[in-house]
């Protein structure tokens, strides 16, 4: 069967997925193609995510692509104006308002893709994650390897005595479990 896509189409695509899954990765992979695809893109990512760059997206295995990082959501339209496709890093840090922003940026006949945590370390749905991938039309959740039995993780163990709900870190901070080898946190 012969799939047309139009150009004046935009669309939604989100990956999501635990720690350690490869969500930056792929997001990186689709990016670098729409490149050599000769698309604009513009790549946006949460100031509050400066663990390894502040003005680039930076996988757990080093891929980097450069991006810009915004305070309010409001400046993604502006900034994203002239570009064929707009990804957006570690989306769950941002508020809801990024919801209709990714709705008017599809409504432009732009290609949206969205990265982020679908749990937080508690494994209760990380908004507004839920809610954008409801509106989606494409979504892929990606899995990490338990660090405790080697088998699909789809959970983030937060590994510190830390307890609020946004807590940027890696390795020092989270771990992959699978559904078995997860501990739910104790309330304190």
């Amino acid at each position: 069967m012969l799939s047309v896509v139009s150009r004046d189409l935009g669309w939604i695509e989100v990956i999501v997925g635990s720690m350690f899954s490869g969500k930056t990765e792929e997001l990186i992979r689709r990016l670098r193609r729409a490149q050599i695809a000769q698309q604009k893109v513009a790549i946006f990512k949460p100031v509050i995510d400066n663990r390894f760059s502040e003005d680039h997206i930076v996988s757990h295995n080093e891929q980097r692509i450069p991006s810009t990082a915004v305070e309010d959501v409001s400046e993604i339209i502006e900034k994203a104006k002239d570009a064929r496709v707009v990804a957006i890093d570690e989306c769950q840090f941002f508020d809801p308002a990024i919801i209709e922003i990714c709705q008017k940026l599809a409504n432009q006949q732009k290609r949206v893709i969205v990265a982020g945590l679908d749990q937080d370390y508690r494994g209760v749905p990380f908004d507004p994650m839920p809610q954008i991938m409801a509106i989606a039309e494409y979504v892929t959740k990606t899995l990490a390897i338990c660090v405790k039995c080697g088998n699909p993780a789809n959970k983030t163990q937060r590994v510190t005595k830390q307890r609020d709900r946004v807590v940027v870190g890696a390795l020092d901070a989270y771990e992959a479990r699978c559904r078995n080898c997860y501990e739910h946190p104790k309330e304190n």
